[in-house]
């Protein structure tokens, strides 16, 4: 019921040299979405990190490679653990280690399927929650109020993937490694009457983000446009946060950030440009604005994750490797997104038989946007690693804003009945007969889960974000202090 494999190590050229302090980075630290949360903690979790962290080279040497195998195979029996577990991941992908928890038995001997019992908690609560973490690592109270509402709109429209699961690790954690700071000023570099230049200075982008949208639509309710660059930001959280920001007042919003390097151009096999989401928000007549916030990647490294966790091959066209070919075997891809040896396809995928030059074209623009106003880095300067040291660094994103004030054109309800109107035509036409009966627009699958959600009380947290919470309370007395008991305790 366990396997366990070793296989020789990996000897790297110096342009692909990735650490194993790397793998921790960009797995549990910019991880995706389905990776970035710890499972439960134990005294052996806590070695193997230990020994990653301590052993830069260690996949290249035999004895860590043999110390690293001892206490995974030993962490897989430990009761309860995770299977879902990065340290598994990074095991067989980097180590060359493969190792999964045995199955539990029952008393006729059959596997135990054990479904997590889902937890809910109320939103209110779990916004005051990520508040008051803020506010312990040195946010001002506005700070701390704008990052954590970010956090929790992820959460109300069935984001996960950057909601409360982002907390500690894109955030806490990188403000514990000292490349992303809290309360740092927010400085205007350069403005005119409709335009700006903002200097996030490497705080929190989830504060950065909403004052750069709000002083674009500022700037387009008195002038009829606003845009606004932003430059050394971090991670800002759901794009669509700020588009409809936009939206709610009455403007056509626009906005895109530019991350670490992770799709190739077409034709191309290295990766140059990040998953730049391109970001729109439109008003509507309709009980919510169309919001339409998406990478310009076909998949991220979370999905293929997923993937992963399924036993399923990734669809073809989704990654690319070294040698131009479209890969499928998702544990392979995982094992060569760290060593530098395959990247995702733009939008379209690889090569230009469906277009893959558009998705290509559109990374692009977000790039360009996220850079050349602010002379800002891309590629490997983004990529939050040190390729000499393995040592984590900071990234200093760009972002762009833009606001169009509607009633410079024409009446805002007008508009929105315009909008309306086109929208519901599009969900009332013909549905293909092998489809899902129902024909949705951009922001209303995020509508459906805020009505479910609310209707519910409030957000289902998994075990692993408890024990994030958890970790996040013992880490801070004024945490300790104030939240004694979770509810899911």
């Amino acid at each position: 019921n366990k396997r366990l494999f070793v296989s020789p190590p990996l000897h790297l050229s110096p342009i692909m040299k990735f650490s194993s302090i790397a793998i921790i980075a960009f797995s549990i630290l910019h991880g995706s979405p389905n990776a970035v949360v710890e499972a439960k903690p134990s005294n052996l979790r806590a070695e193997l990190l230990h020994l990653i962290g301590k052993s830069p080279s260690g996949h290249l040497d035999s004895k860590i490679i043999s110390e690293f195998s001892a206490k995974l195979e030993a962490y897989a029996q430990t009761p309860d653990v995770d299977s879902s577990d990065i340290i598994f991941a990074i095991g067989a992908s980097v180590f060359g280690v493969g190792v999964t928890p045995p199955p539990k038995k029952n008393a006729t001997g059959s596997d135990v399927v054990v479904e997590e019992q889902p937890v809910i908690v109320d939103f209110g609560y779990m916004k005051q929650f990520m508040k008051d973490v803020f506010l312990s690592y040195g946010c001002t109270e506005d700070q701390a109020e704008i990052s954590s509402d970010v956090l929790i709109e992820a959460d109300k429209r069935g984001i996960d993937s950057h909601g409360l699961g982002r907390l500690k690790p894109i955030y806490c954690d990188r403000m514990d490694k000292q490349i992303l700071w809290a309360n740092k000023p927010i400085t205007i570099v350069k403005e005119t009457e409709t335009t700006a230049l903002v200097d996030g200075n490497l705080g929190l982008g989830l504060a950065i983000g909403p004052y750069a949208m709000k002083l674009a639509i500022e700037k387009a309710k008195k002038y009829g446009v606003g845009f606004v660059a932003v430059q050394n930001s971090t991670h800002y959280g759901i794009a669509g946060y700020y588009a409809s920001m936009a939206a709610d007042a009455g403007c056509v919003g626009l906005c895109g950030t530019n991350a670490r390097p992770s799709i190739a151009p077409t034709f191309g096999v290295e990766p140059m440009l990040g998953t730049n989401p391109l970001c729109f928000g439109i008003p509507s007549s309709d009980s919510f604005p169309f919001v339409i916030d998406c990478a310009t990647s076909v998949n991220q490294r979370g999905k293929i994750e997923k993937y992963a966790r399924e036993g399923v091959d990734t669809p073809r066209g989704a990654v690319i490797d070294n040698d131009g070919i479209e890969r499928t075997d998702t544990d392979g891809i995982l094992r060569d997104m760290v060593l530098g040896k395959c990247a995702l396809t733009p939008l379209g995928g690889a090569g230009d038989k469906m277009g893959g030059y558009k998705g290509y074209g559109w990374a692009t623009t977000v790039e360009l946007l996220c850079t050349a106003f602010q002379s800002g880095p891309f590629g490997d300067d983004i990529c939050g690693i040190d390729r000499s040291t393995g040592a984590p660094k900071p990234m200093p994103l760009g972002h762009f804003f833009l606001a169009i004030n509607i009633e410079s054109l024409c009446s805002l309800d007008t508009f929105k009945k315009n909008t309306g109107n086109l929208l519901r035509a599009l969900r009332g036409s013909k549905k293909s007969p092998k489809g899902a009966g129902r024909i949705w627009t951009a922001g209303e699958p995020e509508n459906d889960a805020r009505v479910a959600r609310t209707s519910q009380g409030g957000m289902k947290v998994p075990k692993v974000l408890q024990q994030n919470m958890i970790d996040l309370r013992e880490q801070h007395a004024d945490l300790k202090e104030k939240y004694a008991k979770f509810p899911f305790e």
